[in-house]
């Protein structure tokens, strides 16, 4: 059994979801301990136990330990299994976190998946639906696998009640893909989204993004929600070159203004812009797994950040894959995933 200690690194909850992940495809049950050791709250809050459950739905397996607050648990999974499943987190935890944790699973059962997850689907630090629609699902399904993202309710904190559907067609193996090259800018685009709150918060947002990036009015979107789904503001900036597409994201908060949700978002997309790279951190962090579980591929992203070095060791510990960190100049990175070989050309056990 992989022993894994959750207080590594960055020591969040991407390392129980990647862990989850990984066990169902390779069949290994592991212990987790110090579950999310550096965070505020540290231990299973709703919407890890919830990423839990559903991996134990999707695959048959079993998580002793599984409970609220709980900084520890086995789990040893069984067969994964398409089918029709259901998840309600019960507060504004992210659905699209939730997701991570059986998407690549599902993608390697031998038939379909039809997900309906309930809770929050603009979350800080979990990638929103936007994001998984426009960046990363684009490049996931060039690997081999069809899978489609439906928004059907806006879900904000700390309200919650959004809902998202998710359809997925396995396939039977990945291919390699590799992002080395930033291309043309193809497309702009900004959409300011309120719900239950003032329409000019979005403008003032929008305001920002024109003034800072110099973007043409015909580049600024507004979108206004039914207050039911509310109070919450989103704004989303994405930024499409050829062969990919960067979104970056700000989240409003209460007692902080338009002004600095705006500018947030705005400064991480000009520092994305300046770098020259194809593939900024969140993306690198969502690639590393499907690319490892494809047997290669690569990306140039700047310096990896520690959410994704951790998500890095995670992955060289279930599975004979080296990631790699190539220094290409100008504090470029090119992010080159291996297959670890014996010299027989056999996988090396020891490298899992």
């Amino acid at each position: 059994m992989i022993t894994i200690d959750g207080a590594q690194g960055e020591g969040g909850g991407q390392i129980l979801r990647s862990s989850l992940a990984l066990s169902m495809i390779t069949g290994q049950p592991f212990r987790i301990t110090n579950i999310r050791a550096n965070r505020p709250k540290p231990g299973l809050l709703r919407q890890h136990l919830t990423s839990v459950e559903a991996a134990c739905a999707v695959c048959g397996g079993e998580a002793p330990g599984a409970e609220l607050g709980s900084d520890q648990l086995t789990f040893t999974p069984s067969t994964v299994r398409g089918g029709t499943y259901e998840f309600a987190i019960g507060t504004a935890g992210s659905t699209t976190l939730v997701l991570q944790s059986v998407l690549l699973a599902l993608i390697a059962a031998a038939d379909p998946s039809s997900l309906t997850i309930t809770g929050g689907t603009h979350n800080t630090h979990a990638p929103s639906v936007h994001f998984l629609r426009r960046a990363f699902l684009p490049l996931l399904n060039r690997m081999g696998p069809t899978v489609k993202v439906e928004l059907e309710r806006h879900g904000f904190y700390p309200a919650g009640g959004g809902c998202i559907r998710v359809n997925i067609d396995p396939a039977t193996h990945l291919s390699p893909i590799d992002i080395t090259e930033a291309g043309p800018i193809l497309r702009r685009r900004a959409i300011a989204t309120v719900a239950g709150i003032a329409a000019s918060v979005a403008t003032r947002e929008l305001r920002i993004v024109r003034d800072r990036l110099g973007w043409s009015d015909d580049e600024l979107h507004t979108e206004s929600l039914d207050d039911s789904v509310g109070p919450g503001n989103v704004l989303s900036l994405e930024i499409q070159r050829e062969g990919t597409t960067e979104v970056f994201t700000g989240f409003g908060e209460r007692r902080v203004s338009a002004e600095t949700v705006a500018r947030r978002a705005v400064d991480e997309a000009a520092d994305y812009l300046a770098a020259g790279v194809p593939v900024w951190n969140h993306l690198a962090d969502q690639l590393m797994l499907p690319l490892a579980l494809a047997g290669g591929g690569r990306f140039k992203t700047t310096k990896l950040t520690v959410h994704s070095n951790t998500n890095a060791r995670i992955i060289e510990t279930f599975l004979p894959v080296r990631v790699r960190r190539i220094d290409a100049g100008h504090g470029q990175v090119i992010v080159s995933i291996d297959t670890e070989q014996t010299h027989d050309g056999t996988p090396d056990p020891a490298s899992a």
